[in-house]
């Protein structure tokens, strides 16, 4: 394998675990912050139930594109 085969490898598996990274802000962090902090009443329109349920969903979205990224770099194992 070519040093630069390598480098593009660790960089498509680090930006595939960055996005991860960021459904996890984007998805759960902030809708949970803004219900806690209620913004702009956020709770007044959504109900916790269903903030909890899209953090879900996030997180197995998350953790999707996680598992990928450490599928992505087995193939420098070979």
């Amino acid at each position: 394998m070519s040093p630069s085969f390598v480098e593009q490898t660790k960089l498509l598996a680090n930006a595939v675990d960055r996005t991860s990274t960021t459904c996890v802000t984007v998805g759960i962090a902030t809708p949970i912050a803004a219900y806690v902090y209620n913004v702009s009443n956020f709770r007044m329109f959504i109900e916790l139930w269903v903030v909890l349920l899209g953090a879900a969903g996030w997180l197995v979205v998350a953790v999707i594109l996680h598992f990928i990224a450490r599928r992505i770099l087995r193939v420098l194992d070979r």
